[in-house]
């Protein structure tokens, strides 16, 4: 592990200590590697170099728009190899919540997110990717990116 050091004037220091408590990090150098990942992480996919993605996309939508339901359904399926779970929510007489949980090459997840979003009566919607890495290879000899959502992803291990 590489050690830096930085210097911050005081004010700046004790609302980063208030930010870490409220946060629940016990110290000061688990919350900055973790701001520093998620800063990377946000670059990644600003920059397109993050080229697989795990990603959760919401949205409300008006239950009660004609055929919304089975246009939704419909983008799903043709996708199927990119959703890997939907959870449905009643928020009230009108209104639903969809959760839908993602995974593949990023390019594809934000396409297929904006395209469900972009759909009349969807309101709301916000994609949420997160940047993984693909083993394509592992010591038992064959690869899992089988190109219909099969990918096994792993995470970089937290440093």
């Amino acid at each position: 592990m590489e050690r830096i050091t930085i210097s911050l004037d005081q004010d700046l220091a004790q609302a980063f200590d208030d930010l870490i408590r409220r946060k629940g990090y016990h110290n000061r150098s688990e919350a900055v590697r973790d701001m520093v990942r998620a800063s990377l992480e946000t670059s990644r996919l600003a920059n397109d170099e993050a080229p697989y993605c795990v990603a959760v996309l919401n949205y409300v939508y008006n239950h009660h728009a004609r055929t919304l339901a089975e246009r939704i359904t419909g983008l799903q399926h043709q996708h199927h190899d990119l959703v890997l779970s939907t959870m449905h929510v009643h928020l009230d007489h009108d209104n639903c919540l969809e959760t839908v949980m993602l995974r593949g090459k990023t390019s594809r997840v934000r396409a297929f997110a904006q395209s469900l979003i972009a759909e009349p009566e969807v309101r709301h919607g916000q994609l949420n990717l997160i940047p993984v890495e693909v083993d394509r290879s592992h010591s038992h000899g064959h690869s899992h990116d089988h190109g219909h959502g099969q990918l096994h992803i792993h995470t970089r291990p937290r440093t």
